[in-house]
């Protein structure tokens, strides 16, 4: 089943295109990942995933439906700068986004079910490593530790898409080899489909089960803007043959 369908789809500012032409469909379950160069447009196609941003034209589905104007639940983000909240710790930064969704007043759960919601919030940081961090706070964390702690915020709220922005681009090479297979891990374990943006063709071939390249095709130099980004190539990546060696 197709989860996010696009026909003929256009994205500008005024005069100034930004995307052109878009038409592609996701299904549930695939790890899409974006590549292109620097102002290509990837960036807006993924707030307008999330809902940050409409298109100017064209058919823009959700699960067959009209694409949600707002971010929701269904749609979580990972930034590359960490997305934490320094005044709370490791837990109750987790422990946030269900208060929130089912508290939205008061944003905060008492008696059985703020218990109810500790014990989802511990099982999440266990998946991502930092069930012995629970107690500490961002700024007790290293860069890698943050960023565990911003997926395990999206993913405590169980949604659908997982919207990757370049998450990965500002840690260490260990650290980032470490994040790419808790990433890998967490995306089947949940059965998400994930749309990444990253500027490492490497990582988006050995992540994704499709690399989606962004580019211009038509230029003008008279008029720079006149023309947006188009996907120049749709390359589908064989998961199964690449885990078998």
């Amino acid at each position: 089943m197709s989860l996010i369908t696009l026909k003929n789809l256009w994205k500008s500012y005024g005069d100034h295109v930004i995307l052109e032409n878009l038409s592609l469909e996701i299904k549930e379950g695939e790890f899409c990942t974006l590549v292109g160069p620097s102002g290509c447009g990837k960036s807006t196609f993924l707030r307008m995933l999330l809902g940050q941003e409409s298109p100017t034209r064209g058919l823009f589905l959700f699960e067959g439906a009209p694409f949600p104007q707002e971010p929701s639940p269904e749609r979580g983000i990972v930034f590359q700068r960490y997305s934490v909240f320094p005044h709370l710790n490791v837990l109750e930064n987790v422990m946030l986004g269900i208060e929130l969704k089912e508290s939205p007043f008061l944003g905060r759960l008492f008696g059985a079910k703020r218990r109810e919601a500790k014990a989802r919030a511990l099982e999440m940081l266990e998946a991502v490593g930092l069930s012995d961090s629970a107690q500490k706070y961002p700024s007790e964390l290293s860069g890698g530790m943050q960023q565990r702690l911003s997926i395990a915020q999206s993913l405590i709220k169980h949604p659908k898409l997982l919207l990757l922005d370049e998450p990965f681009g500002a840690l260490d090479p260990g650290i980032r080899a470490d994040m790419h297979e808790l990433i890998l891990k967490l995306w089947k374990k949940n059965s998400l489909t994930i749309v990444m943006v990253t500027h490492d063709l490497h990582e988006g071939f050995y992540l994704g089960t499709r690399l989606l390249v962004f580019g211009k095709v038509r230029q003008d130099p008279h008029a720079p803007h006149a023309f947006g980004s188009c996907i120049t190539y749709d390359i589908p990546v064989n998961r199964d043959k690449k885990e078998k060696k």
